[in-house]
């Protein structure tokens, strides 16, 4: 058995995949989730998938003595994996405070208690929105690309929090860190067991272009069809979920076990822009389902055009990410099928 590994947010999204990975590749695993924005369900689909239901603890990361009990309950943590946040930009241009209350407080509460339990590494999700609108000459965006002012509170929480993290071990803090700014992450696990289910509305393209083909949202908006792009629409680097996950698998490793600088930054994407557009289309191309959509305004806080030079993580990480973008998308149907198969939706 490998070293033990905080999850935070480890019933969300990206998190329940990792959790996934982490637990095939020999980790154990210590899930801290208040779900706010998941389901305790998701331990079952972990369980399901990797024969073993991780550790869980319902603890709000900002209430710093429940945090510090999770250290006092699982001596043996060595790593962190940070995704617990409030991650919609929408959302955040209306409920600024909630963000900075939630993704900075955390993060503070978590350093603050590694030195003190012995944990050696964190691995902060981080997000693209670091580099705003990249100019013509920074695209695909390298990690040395110039930080921009972010577009909403959500983005600027990211580049708030790898400042945080930059300034804590440059104090000479006795940690490590690797950075992790990933683009767009779809899709599902390919046993349909775990996936992407938003409460309420989804803030995310692919959930709703699901739930549009499944008849539970009438209608998909396009907001914007007069950006500068080939097609009108804004342009992302969409990453499959069970690839960014190995990504968080391999950077654990190399946070524990190898000799590195003390904070390191990886882009993780595919290196590849897709329209909105293309992903509607892509989307009916993939499963044969059609999709209502129509354009709308533009949305406030979205960039243009947005897409990863992924080299480095590919070279230093030894990651790349390698599933088709149809078998994504189809992955997205099958699960969205799964949960009304299940009655969820």
């Amino acid at each position: 058995m490998k070293q033990t590994i905080l999850v935070t947010g480890g019933t969300g999204f990206i998190g329940s995949h990792t959790t996934v990975e982490l637990q095939e590749a020999g980790y154990k695993v210590v899930i801290v989730d208040n779900l706010s924005n998941s389901k305790i369900e998701v331990l079952d689909g972990i369980e399901k998938i990797t024969g073993v239901r991780p550790a869980f603890e319902n603890v709000d990361l900002r209430d710093a003595e429940a945090t510090e009990n999770v250290f006092k309950k699982y001596p043996d943590i060595k790593g962190i994996i940070h995704f617990a946040a409030s991650k919609a930009v929408g959302e955040s241009v209306e409920k600024p405070l909630l963000y900075y209350q939630n993704n900075i407080n955390s993060l503070i509460n978590l350093l603050q208690l590694m030195p003190k339990y012995d944990v050696k590494g964190i691995i902060f999700s981080s997000s693209c929105t670091v580099y705003g609108q990249p100019t013509a000459e920074n695209l695909p965006v390298t990690e040395q690309a110039p930080i921009q002012k972010a577009l909403s509170p959500y983005g600027n929480t990211k580049q708030i929090n790898e400042e945080i993290i930059q300034d804590y071990i440059h104090s000479g803090a006795p940690i490590k860190s690797i950075v992790l700014r990933y683009f767009n992450p779809i899709g599902a696990h390919p046993s349909a067991l775990i996936g992407e289910l938003p409460n309420g509305v989804p803030m995310n393209l692919i959930p709703y272009v699901t739930q549009t083909a499944m008849g539970i949202r009438q209608q998909l908006k396009i907001f914007g069809n007069d950006y500068n792009t080939p097609d009108g629409t804004c342009i992302r680097d969409y990453i499959y979920v069970v690839d960014l996950a190995k990504a968080h698998v391999k950077a654990m490793a190399r946070v524990l076990d190898m000799e590195t600088e003390p904070i390191e930054y990886f882009n993780i994407g595919t290196g590849k822009g897709v329209s909105t557009l293309e992903v509607v289309e892509g989307f009916e191309k993939a499963t044969g389902v059609k999709v209502n959509w129509t354009y709308a305004p533009r949305r406030e806080g979205d960039i243009e055009k947005v897409w990863g030079n992924v080299d480095r993580a590919n070279k230093v990480l030894g990651w790349k990410a390698e599933t088709p973008f149809n078998d994504v998308l189809a992955s997205a149907w099958k699960w969205q099928q799964k949960l009304r198969e299940d009655g969820v939706m």
